[in-house]
């Protein structure tokens, strides 16, 4: 362990991987982080892969610039995007990506039917082809995208009419054809879990990754000496490359905190 303990980054396309922050501080309270939401192009869920590639480089090249030495990338779209080519264009740092919860739905599962949520680009990535390919045999596995739940969710709409319905069109008919297991892949959405179990019922299992994701965050900085001691909490920097103003009225409701959010751009194709 170290005295000083180092800063890790945590990245998503907005607000999403404020669930995964959320657990980080739960765990790992002694652990400066620097956050990032690119809230100027969100959704990330709904763009071509070589675009979130080229965005993942760019805001992990601003979180190194920022002192980062252990990067989450907390999101689902950008780790099924880029993850892998992240690892290889920055081998010096270690990364701590977002994988749909197949294996343990598959695991738990009784009905052998399980729901996933996730991102358009998420389902086509090959992170989630591979998750599928290994945990997922003889599993009945219903996906959805659920269309315009991250933008609800965005906007700090956690159990309006809009989102309810949203919801309620992606689960209904999985409910219908006997899931006993929902799996989140997309960190937006375990902000909406109390909605999810109102509508599911007591009877099916709701998997948020977030906490898995901050132990593994954890082992890797004890490895390297880096994790922090005490139950102190350590300083946040929010960015964000929207309105900062939006995303500081929403830190309480969505990660628990209080804080000034800061502006980053993107300038010329490189963010500053």
């Amino acid at each position: 362990m170290t005295d000083s303990p180092v800063k890790i980054g945590v990245f998503d396309s907005g607000l999403g991987g404020l669930s995964v922050l959320r657990e980080l501080r739960r765990q790992i309270p002694a652990q400066p982080i620097i956050y990032i939401g690119d809230q100027f192009h969100v959704p990330y869920g709904v763009r071509p892969l070589e675009e979130v590639r080229r965005f993942s480089t760019d805001v992990t090249n601003f979180l190194i610039l920022h002192g980062a030495k252990l990067i989450v990338v907390a999101c689902n779209t950008a780790s099924a995007a880029a993850l892998h080519s992240l690892r290889r264009q920055f081998p010096e740092i270690p990364f701590v990506g977002m994988e749909p919860a197949v294996k343990p739905a598959a695991e738990q599962t009784h009905s052998g039917v399980v729901g996933v949520l996730a991102t358009y680009a998420t389902f086509q990535g090959e992170l989630y082809a591979s998750v599928v390919e290994r945990f997922g045999k003889g599993v009945t596995l219903l996906q959805s995208p659920c269309p315009g739940l991250v933008t609800e969710i965005e906007a700090g709409n956690l159990d309006g009419e809009k989102t309810r319905a949203i919801l309620k069109h992606e689960l209904d008919p999985m409910l219908a054809q006997g899931i006993d297991t929902v799996v989140l892949g997309c960190t937006h959405y375990p902000f909406v879990i109390p909605l999810i179990k109102e509508i599911v019922g007591p009877d099916v299992r709701v998997i948020d990754p977030a906490p898995a994701v901050a132990r593994q965050t954890a082992r890797l900085l004890k490895e390297h000496g880096w994790l922090g001691q005490g139950s102190f909490r350590a300083e946040v920097d929010f960015f964000t490359t929207a309105e900062p103003q939006a995303m500081q009225r929403l830190l309480p409701l969505l990660a628990g905190e209080t804080a000034q959010a800061k502006k980053a751009i993107w300038m010329e194709g490189k963010l500053v």
